[in-house]
């Protein structure tokens, strides 16, 4: 029998219909998967819709509860703590200006500290700014001040409760208070929580004014109290990071005392 043929058709080799045959199965195992992948979607979607009409209310509940304490957080920014910071602010004006004199007077001046901590001109003190505004920026820096009046008036045990209650990541205040602390226990006779301190004053924030002013007061009462080999390493480490400043200029004697 004579077998028709159309123009241009060559019959598969075997290798090109045995792949033809598994992208088939490829084609048809992806199209079975394809399908099981729809319907399960279709499934979760269904039991998330019924779970949702289920527990509609609990939602909207917790939406609520949501909305409804951004809100409060909002509004009470703007009516309760804008307002506060603001009058907290204005308070401490008078006795910031009482303390800066106080600070480049020609002679210590115990009256404008006093005026500083306790108010004046109808004005409320550190002291007084601290307790009525606390929470607030310019309470915070309340604590700050007066611990600096009371170290400045040689009332070491309140200028300690003040400065350990002053929290501050400036890159300058944070040293200061913390150098301060050190002052004070210093002052008191105890050695070593002032040279921890200073020590933490130095690595509170490192820079070429605070780092090297508490690295070289940690060395001096490291050395003052027998502490040879602590102080020598305090005063390599000046002259090795902060030689170009102040504290700096004459580490080589120091060094030298303690070799």
């Amino acid at each position: 029998m004579a077998t028709y043929n159309k123009r241009g058709y060559k019959a598969p080799k075997p290798e090109e219909a045995k792949v033809e045959n598994e992208l088939e199965e490829v084609i048809d195992t992806t199209d079975s998967t394809t399908a099981e992948v729809f319907n399960t979607l279709d499934e979760t979607a269904s039991k998330t819709e019924d779970w949702v009409a289920k527990n509609q209310k609990v939602i909207l509940g917790v939406v609520g509860a949501i909305a409804i304490a951004t809100l409060g957080y909002l509004l009470y920014n703007r009516f309760v703590v804008e307002p506060k910071e603001e009058k907290a602010a204005n308070e401490i004006f008078q006795a910031q200006q009482y303390f800066q004199q106080a600070v480049d007077a020609t002679e210590k001046n115990d009256s404008l500290y006093n005026l500083a901590l306790k108010g004046g001109d109808g004005k409320l003190g550190f002291i007084g700014v601290a307790e009525q505004y606390s929470g607030t920026d310019a309470g915070n820096l309340a604590n700050y001040h007066a611990g600096m009046a009371y170290l400045n008036l040689g009332d070491f045990k309140n200028a300690i409760t003040y400065l350990e209650k002053f929290k501050s990541e400036d890159a300058i205040l944070k040293p200061l208070a913390l150098g301060a602390i050190g002052d004070a226990l210093s002052e008191t006779n105890k050695v070593e929580d002032a040279i921890s301190y200073y020590k933490k004053a130095a690595e509170a924030s490192e820079n070429d004014f605070t780092t090297p002013r508490y690295l070289l007061k940690a060395a001096q009462l490291s050395l003052s109290a027998g502490k040879k080999a602590e102080a020598h390493a305090l005063f390599v480490e000046i002259k090795e990071k902060y030689e170009t400043s102040k504290e700096g200029m004459n580490i080589d004697a120091f060094i030298a005392m303690t070799e």
